[in-house]
């Protein structure tokens, strides 16, 4: 055992990139909400990207380090600190053996993803290691994490190894015990665009015909708030009524992360990581890949507005932000080769 939860916090749960192939089961993907710090995160420590990491929503846990361990901070600022030294988000860092990693205030966003280097290590269910809080599997036993939980790490990386292994003899001979970050990072100028009061982009949907062209004018020119009743299944959003033409009766279909339902009462609900498979109500559009952990980093309260953008947008949207993200990972395991010299 390596990390050994000492305070919860309000929901921790270790999700990887999701469990896919099973919707003809019932059971969606699940997985990070927010994908892009989470990969990020995983890519800084030198794993795979679908390593398991921690997500910690609005309060983070209190964690103590039983080994000298690699990890980063991607997602949510939630006043990260070890031994009262605040923590650098988005850079590598090692956490030396006996340190305890506490969080405070959310300065901003609503998650944030600890990465350590070699992944946490729990069982994988059907193809995934994520927490499914709905049908009570992966994760540990298919819950939140608890105070006093024990937290198994996997194998780091042969660069991430070579690391701790210098960071562990420069340690013990100098009898220095402290946390050590890289010079470098990620920067925020190619971060998602996380705001306080974010734009989300929608492709509109066959069934966005059927509302009214005064309602759909309000929906992408007037701003919704998320509601208190939201979270990981869906967030709902309150502002202007979205107005059917015609009442109809329809079939259940797919639905996806994203889907832009719209419900009686005609206050959008857009369905996230933990979503159903099938859905009844009429579907106004999709959100954006892009734009899906922006919106997962909106708190209850934050105002957001929407913009319609074609399917090819999106397309080239999601092409451009794979592009910097290769880019991103070659860089950074060019700097991890080097990252010995950069923590002396």
């Amino acid at each position: 055992m390596s990390i050994e939860v000492v305070r919860s916090g309000l929901l921790s749960t270790i999700q990887d990139e999701g469990r896919f192939g099973q919707r003809r089961y019932g059971i969606h993907p699940g997985g990070a909400m927010d994908t892009f710090a989470a990969r990020m995160s995983n890519m800084l420590v030198g794993n795979t990207r679908n390593a398991a990491v921690i997500e910690m929503t609005m309060t983070g846990s209190e964690l103590r380090f039983e080994e000298d361990q690699l990890i980063s901070l991607c997602g949510a600022d939630l006043s990260a600190m070890v031994d009262d030294m605040d923590i650098p988000m988005w850079r590598p860092i090692v956490i030396p053996a006996g340190a305890v990693l506490r969080f405070g205030r959310c300065r901003s966003g609503l998650r944030t993803y600890m990465a350590v280097a070699g992944g946490i290590d729990v069982p994988v269910i059907m193809g995934s290691r994520s927490t499914d809080l709905k049908t009570g599997i992966g994760g540990i036993d298919g819950r939140a994490l608890r105070d006093g939980d024990k937290l198994s790490i996997g194998k780091p990386s042969t660069e991430a190894s070579m690391i701790l292994d210098f960071w562990g003899t420069k340690r013990r001979k100098s009898g220095v015990h402290r946390v050590k970050a890289t010079a470098w990072y990620f920067s925020s100028n190619e971060w998602p665009g996380y705001h306080a009061e974010p734009v989300i982009r929608i492709v509109p949907g066959i069934e966005d015909r059927g509302f009214t062209e005064e309602s759909l004018r309000k929906f992408y020119e007037e701003s919704y708030l998320v509601s208190p009743q939201s979270d990981r299944m869906g967030y709902r959003m309150q502002g202007a009524v979205l107005e059917r033409k015609h009442d109809q009766n329809r079939l259940s279909e797919a639905v996806t992360y994203g889907t832009v339902q719209i419900p009686a009462d005609g206050q959008p609900i857009i369905l996230m990581a933990d979503h159903q498979t099938i859905g009844g109500y009429p579907v106004l559009g999709q959100v954006a890949k892009v734009d899906l952990p922006i919106l997962a980093q909106a708190r209850p309260g934050t105002r957001v507005t929407f913009k319609r953008i074609t399917s090819r947008e999106a397309e080239i949207l999601w092409l451009e932000q794979e592009k910097h993200l290769r880019l991103a990972e070659n860089f950074i395991r060019s700097r991890m080769a080097a990252g010995m010299e950069e923590l002396r």
